[in-house]
């Protein structure tokens, strides 16, 4: 199976990006995910890479974006980053890849039991980790349906600030990044957030998360 060349890439609209992915991850859900020559990927895109997507995910071991969206070598940006925060960096990885690279659609992916969700509701302290963690706090204050238990033994607490947190770093992105913004209002892109479970394998996309214009091809 070959990868994303740039003549496809320009065609692909936001729309049409968020149905790959979904339609990846039914494949791996399924166990139908497609047979590529991953090597052969890896030649085909030695001269150029046109990924249709940008995940920002965790850098969780058991959330592998490629794998659990099915795709291969060269068909998406994956920025990985404990918690799934967003900084200056990541913005301008997002940028890179957007305006200058072609993609054309942001999913901000969270999961399940997020060892550095539970961090934050900890008000764990180490090295730069406090300042990342520190990212994360704004969701764990703003999930007020727990009153008590609000820590990292509290499942159910966890997942729901995981949940906020996505949310919120949705709206970030859309608030710091002026060229991201004028991508997303004049649907150049389009940005949803996203959770996956690690039990199951399934991601969920969250409808009160997306930003999505009338599709615009390049």
């Amino acid at each position: 199976m070959k990868t994303i060349s740039k003549e496809v890439q320009a065609k692909i609209t936001p729309r049409q990006a968020i149905e790959l992915l979904k339609n990846g991850n039914l494949r791996f859900l399924d166990k139908r995910m497609y047979d590529r020559d991953l090597l052969s990927q890896v030649n085909q895109t030695a001269s150029g890479q046109y990924p249709f997507a940008v995940v920002l995910s965790c850098i969780d071991s058991r959330v592998p974006a490629e794998i659990v969206f099915d795709q291969g070598v060269g068909d998406i940006f994956s920025c990985r980053v404990a918690g799934n925060i967003v900084n200056e960096d990541v913005l301008g990885s997002m940028e890179f890849a957007c305006k200058l690279a072609g993609s054309k659609v942001i999913v901000v992916l969270g999961h399940t039991k997020c060892g550095a969700v539970k961090g934050a509701c900890d008000g764990a302290e180490m090295g730069n980790l406090t300042a990342l963690l520190s990212k994360i706090k704004p969701a764990v204050d703003a999930e007020t349906s727990h009153k008590t238990d609000r820590n990292s033994g509290n499942s159910d607490f966890v997942d729901k600030v995981a949940d906020i947190n996505v949310h919120h770093v949705v709206a970030q992105i859309q608030e710091k990044s002026p060229v991201l913004k004028e991508m997303l209002d004049s649907g150049e892109i389009g940005l949803l957030g996203a959770m996956y479970n690690v039990e199951t394998g399934k991601i969920d996309m969250y409808e009160d998360a997306i930003v999505l214009k009338d599709d615009v091809v390049a």
